[in-house]
């Protein structure tokens, strides 16, 4: 995954589309690679579009989080993500607003909402 990102960025792009680039690696190593993407990015500032499933992943590596709804899919929501520390990637973990932002984005996306009862 690594040296797909390098090569992306040899490129000198102005916008880089990741889409779902770690999904298919276990947590430990998603979490070094969001690391080592931030830290790329707070050197080279290049804009990326991100697309994850990971409610965290998204808080954690963004500065703004688009909500799609399901098909047709289209933006329902807009989330702009206010965490210092873009370059210290345990202090951005352990702010307390990171909480906050992943429960306003799992209730946009529906989830852990409880089960209604069927009339």
């Amino acid at each position: 995954r690594r040296l797909e990102i390098a090569r992306a960025l040899a490129t000198e792009p102005e916008v880089l589309l990741l889409d779902e680039p770690f999904a298919a690696l276990d947590d430990l190593l998603r979490q070094q690679l969001n690391e080592e993407l931030l830290r790329i990015w707070t050197a080279q500032h290049w804009t990326g579009l991100f697309v994850t499933h990971n409610v965290a992943e998204a808080v954690f590596l963004s500065q703004r989080v688009l909500v799609m709804s399901k098909r047709p899919g289209h933006i329902v929501d807009e989330i702009s993500i206010d965490l210092p520390n873009r370059a210290d990637p345990i202090a951005r973990r352990s702010d307390p607003k990171v909480g906050g932002y992943v429960n306003r984005l799992m209730e946009r996306l529906g989830i852990g909402e409880p089960e209604r009862a069927s009339a």
